[in-house]
């Protein structure tokens, strides 16, 4: 079955960076397009930022836009997520997701089938 695992969360001071990275197996990872969303505490789940199966179609959201940056590497079945100049808004357990299709990614979470457990990432100020 399809398994999504990320890592690289941690604790960090405002303005640094971390690389989440998020290991698929159970599936033709080139076959999908990926996404990472954030959850903070007390709040819903949001839309981060989604790169479709080439590397050719990304989003992001407002909020991390000009900061973060999605790649993927489909030889190591791997999506990453760098993120700089972080903010203690930032902080959030982070899951990656996976939708299958060679199509331009999405914000729409229910356009994601499967997910990994999360990881916790925490700036502070």
């Amino acid at each position: 079955q399809v398994q999504l695992v990320e890592s690289g969360g941690g604790l960090v001071q405002a303005g640094g960076s971390l690389r989440l990275s998020c290991a698929a197996s159970g599936m033709s990872f080139s076959n999908y397009f990926m996404g990472w969303f954030r959850q903070a505490p007390g709040k819903e789940r949001t839309f981060v930022t989604a790169i479709d199966w080439s590397g050719g179609g990304i989003l992001y959201s407002d909020s991390v836009k000009g900061r973060f940056t999605i790649s993927r590497d489909n030889a190591k079945n791997t999506v990453y997520l760098q993120m700089n100049s972080l903010k203690p808004e930032d902080t959030a357990v982070y899951y990656c997701a996976a939708g299958r299709g060679f199509r331009l990614p999405t914000m729409r979470s229910e356009e994601y089938p499967h997910w990994g457990q999360g990881t916790q990432v925490t700036v502070s100020s």
